[in-house]
């Protein structure tokens, strides 16, 4: 197989100890599971230890059944100094049938660290293909927004702040 250093795929068979009381697979358990595939890819691409800074737009599109046969496909969107976007794609395949959804996305921001845990420098990544120009386009977008809202939420702490003490 020969997949691109910034690219990972992780495939789990769904069992009933990751069932919640309806039935369905847990979303704690398939948070867990982004995380370790978020953590694996930002690792195996930055060759440090690296550790989860933000996780967002956790999108449960559709329910995972014990069962099913679920495939994590991780990609490194954007790299800054010590971050990187992993962009992460869930299918879920329902085994006897082979029907594949796609039931979950999510973009986590990953952050290398040395031996002291202090951020460290990462390989730049360079897109080349369209869809890699995309995905870096995209992911710039959500580094600002991400930015922004950081202000807007320290603009209402600072208000409310104010507001308690006066």
């Amino acid at each position: 197989m020969n997949i691109p250093a910034h690219q990972i795929s992780m495939t789990v068979l769904m069992s009933p100890d990751m069932a919640n009381f309806s039935g369905n697979v847990h979303g704690g358990a398939v948070l867990k599971l982004l995380d370790q595939v978020a953590y694996a890819c930002a690792a195996r691409y930055s060759g440090c230890y690296a550790v989860t800074l933000s996780v967002d737009q956790v999108t449960f599109l559709q329910p995972i059944h014990v069962g099913e046969l679920v495939t994590f496909l991780a990609s490194v969107n954007y790299t800054g100094n010590s971050s990187m976007e992993v962009g992460i794609k869930v299918v879920a395949e329902e085994i006897r049938t082979q029907v594949v959804r796609h039931v979950n996305s999510c973009f986590f921001t990953m952050v290398a660290v040395d031996e002291a845990r202090k951020p460290t420098a990462v390989p730049q990544l360079s897109p080349s293909t369209p869809d890699e120009r995309r995905r870096w386009a995209a992911a710039l977008l959500r580094k600002e927004l991400r930015k922004e809202q950081a202000a807007r939420f320290e603009q209402v702490r600072l208000e409310a702040a104010g507001q308690a003490t006066g």
